[in-house]
C-alpha cells in the first residue's frame, strides 16, 4: 500500500507515519516529490490490511492510504511518478538525452580495450562497456581476464573521461568490481540471482539489470525491486532480447517492452541489439527502432577486428560501423526522443479507491 501525505505535511508527521509502519514490522520507503511525500509500505500485510490502512489514514498529515495491486512497488510509476535520472561522472542517464554504451564484449588485452574505448568515445559514446568476467555457455571458451580486465577498464576511464560498465556474476565479486567500475551490470543469466541482486543493491553503484532469456516484464521488474529495496534507487533496465522459437536471430528483441516499461516504471530503459540479434548487420536497424520506440539509450558491442574477437565477433561492429550508427542514433533521437507511449495518468497516485480523512 501507499501512504500519500498531504501537501505541506511536516517532517515530524512523515516520521510519525514511518515509525508506525516500522512498529507494525513493515518497512517504509518514502519518495519526496515536488509537492508531497508518498510512503510505500513494504512487507507481508496479510489479513490485517484493512485495519492497518485505517490506522495509517488516521495519523496526522496523511491525506490518503491506497492499496496497490502490482507486486512491484518501489519501481512503479505510482510510487515514483517522475523519471529516475542516474548521474555517473559526467554522464546522465534518463534525463531525455541519448545514452550510448559501447565497447567490446570481452576485454581481451590492454591495447584492444584502449583502442576501442578511444574510438567509440570519439564517435559519441557516453559509457564504455567491456566484460572482465564472462559467463559463457561452454566452459572451454574465453572466460575473461578478471581483475586484470578491471584494471584496463579503469585505465580506459582515465583516458576517455567516460564511466565504465562491466558485469558482475556473483555476490563475492561485487566489492572488487565496484572498486573499478562505475556501473555494475547484472546479466540475463543472473536476473533472478537474488543474493546477487541484494548485494549490488548495497554496493553504492548504479546497476544495469538485463532482462532474462525467458522472463516476463513483471518478473524483470520484481528483480529490479530486489535492488531498489536493498537501498539502491539507481537501476537501469536493459532489454536484450528474449528466447523464442525463431532461429534466424540469436534472440528476439521485444520492442513492445520499451513503451510498456515507461508506463509501468520510472526507471530508465535501454536496448541491446547486439545480443538480441547476434548479427552485425541487424544491429543498426534494431538500435534505431529501439530509440524510435522510446529507449533512452542503446548498448552495442564494438571491436577493432570483429572477425578475430574472442567472443561475440559476429555481432560486434567495426569502428566505421559504430560511427555511422552513432550519427544515425542522434538523428532518430532528436526526432523521436520524447516518444515514450501514452502519458502517465494525472491521477496515478489514486490507483484504486483508498481511505482518506475527507
Amino acid at each position: 500500500m501507499f501512504v500519500v501525505m498531504a501537501v505541506g505535511a511536516t517532517d515530524e508527521e512523515v516520521n510519525g507515519v514511518k515509525s508506525h509502519i516500522l512498529a507494525e514490522g513493515l518497512t517504509p520507503h518514502d519518495n519526496r516529490g515536488a509537492e508531497r511525500v508518498v510512503i510505500a509500505v513494504v512487507g507481508e500485510v496479510g489479513p490485517r490490511k484493512e485495519l492497518l490502512m485505517s490506522r495509517l489514514a488516521a495519523l496526522p498529515g496523511v491525506e490518503t492510504v491506497t492499496p496497490i495491486s502490482r507486486p512491484f512497488k518501489l519501481t512503479s510509476r505510482e510510487f515514483h511518478p517522475e523519471d529516475t535520472v542516474i548521474r555517473v561522472l559526467d554522464a546522465v542517464i534518463g534525463d531525455g538525452t541519448l545514452t550510448i554504451i559501447a565497447g567490446p564484449c570481452s576485454v581481451e588485452s590492454r591495447d584492444q580495450l584502449l583502442e576501442t574505448a578511444e574510438a567509440v568515445a570519439a564517435a559519441g559514446a557516453t559509457v564504455i562497456r567491456g566484460g572482465a568476467f564472462k559467463p559463457r555457455t561452454s566452459p572451454y571458451t574465453f572466460q575473461g581476464l578478471g581483475v586484470e580486465g578491471l584494471r584496463y577498464l579503469a585505465e580506459a576511464r582515465e583516458r576517455t573521461g567516460l564511466p565504465v560498465i562491466t558485469e558482475v556474476m556473483e555476490p563475492a565479486q561485487v566489492e572488487v568490481v565496484a572498486d573499478y567500475a562505475d556501473i555494475l551490470q547484472v546479466g540475463a543469466r543472473n536476473m533472478q540471482n537474488y543474493p546477487l541482486l541484494t548485494a549490488v543493491g548495497r554496493a553504492g553503484r548504479p546497476v544495469m539489470l538485463k532482462r532474462g532469456f525467458a522472463s516476463t516484464v513483471e518478473e524483470w521488474l520484481m528483480a529490479a525491486e530486489y535492488i531498489v529495496s536493498s537501498g539502491n534507487p539507481n537501476v537501469l533496465l536493459c532489454e536484450r532480447g528474449i528466447r523464442t522459437f525463431e532461429t534466424y536471430t540469436r534472440n528476439t528483441l521485444d520492442l513492445t517492452a520499451v513503451p510498456l516499461l515507461h508506463h509501468l516504471t520510472h526507471l530508465p530503459v535501454v536496448v541491446d541489439p547486439s545480443h538480441a540479434t547476434g548479427k552485425r548487420w541487424l544491429v543498426k536497424p534494431m538500435a534505431l527502432a529501439g530509440v524510435a520506440a522510446g529507449a533512452q539509450g542503446v548498448m552495442v558491442e564494438v571491436h577493432p577486428r570483429p572477425d578475430s574477437a574472442l567472443s561475440d565477433g559476429d555481432q560486434s561492429l567495426t569502428f566505421d560501423q559504430f560511427r555511422t550508427l552513432a550519427a544515425a542514433l542522434r538523428t532518430i533521437h532528436d526526432e523521436f526522443g520524447d516518444l515514450q507511449g501514452d502519458p502517465v495518468p494525472a491521477a496515478a497516485l489514486g490507483l484504486t479507491a483508498g481511505l482518506s480523512k475527507h
